[in-house]
């Protein structure tokens, strides 16, 4: 335990990568992190991924809470440029995000269609989060 806190402590102010329990991932300077995984990021992005594209959303200052994170690693800046991803305006990414989740939608309404055809009854999505 006292071995993960000084290498997490030597890696403040290295860039990090962190995936949170939204599905959202924000990239940024490590500054603080506490005994809940809560940190704090600075220079933060908010990264979208739609296909093989990518737009980042400046978000500066983040304080997340621990129960949030999923993932949390350290960003090579050697490797960081050796993506196969082309990275687009912000404006172009939330257009195919919105168009990606429509789709997504329409996707789920047929399924549920096509089951509530077969007399099979599906469960709320807002309802399968909880616990």
């Amino acid at each position: 335990c006292r071995y993960q806190r000084l290498s997490l402590s030597l890696s403040l102010s290295e860039k990090h990568l962190v995936l949170l329990r939204d599905g959202r991932t924000l990239i940024g300077y490590l500054r603080s992190i506490d005994q809940f995984a809560n940190l704090v990021l600075h220079q933060t992005v908010e990264r979208i991924h739609v296909g093989k594209k990518y737009g980042d959303i400046p978000r500066g200052i983040f304080v997340v809470r621990g129960e949030n994170v999923v993932l949390l690693g350290e960003i090579d800046l050697e490797k960081e440029s050796d993506t196969p991803l082309q990275q687009v305006s912000i404006e172009e990414i939330l257009e195919e995000q919105r168009v990606e989740q429509q789709a997504k939608q329409e996707s789920e309404k047929l399924k549920v269609q096509a089951l509530k055809e077969r007399g099979l009854s599906v469960p709320r999505a807002d309802t399968l989060d909880e616990y």
